[in-house]
């Protein structure tokens, strides 16, 4: 999937390489690349849709869960000390700390950029947990009644906080069904980079 490079102006907005590089040192798990990715497809798609900045939108869904592996215990507030070190925008790191809100944040959602992370980051997981039990394994030919299908069913995906997905909704203004076919859009832009392209061939 090819993305557009941003200049590494004077604001020290970073690039989708320098992003990259920073959540490789910090993540070596290829479980919690997949998501990474498949998050930062979703916020571009979405960003996409809403006419805002793409490039933006995906750098923060790619390092939006940078301290995850080293330090599961400190999630979010390691990724703050980190990205301040390397003197990110304060928008981006606020933006980033917010997909975390009620469960290792006090960063509250209030943009949209910042409420679409804090729905569709738990999503990600749902939507790639329903894709792996279809017949064909794929993303590709899948629609939203197949995640529905599985959304009551505790023991299905049990660590993904259908909760935190129906309160980001509620926060867009959008419904249920809605935010799960953009996020399945997002990921089929990435599907053969998250493994979700299964036997679809295109």
């Amino acid at each position: 999937m090819a993305f557009t490079t941003l200049q590494n102006m004077s604001n020290n907005v970073p690039t989708r390489e320098q992003a990259l590089e920073l959540f490789r040192k910090y993540n070596k798990t290829e479980s919690l690349f997949r998501h990474a990715l498949s998050v930062e497809a979703v916020m571009r798609y979405m960003a996409g849709k809403a006419g805002e900045d793409e490039d933006k939108w995906g750098i923060i869904g790619l390092i939006h869960d940078l301290d995850y592996e080293m330090y599961p215990e400190q999630h979010c507030k390691m990724t703050e000390k980190i990205l301040k070190e390397n003197n990110w925008p304060e928008e981006y790191i606020r933006a980033v700390l917010s997909h975390g809100w009620g469960l290792a944040s006090e960063v509250e959602p209030i943009s949209n950029l910042e409420k679409t992370i804090y729905a569709i980051d738990e999503l990600t997981g749902l939507v790639a947990t329903s894709a792996l039990v279809r017949p064909s394994k794929s993303v590709l030919d899948m629609e939203a009644r197949s995640v529905r299908k599985k959304w009551n069913d505790k023991k299905f995906a049990a660590g993904v906080d259908r909760s935190v997905i129906e309160k980001g909704a509620s926060m867009l203004g959008t419904n249920l069904d809605d935010l799960i076919t953009d996020c399945i859009m997002g990921m089929r832009e990435v599907a053969e980079e998250i493994g979700l392209k299964g036997t679809i061939s295109t």
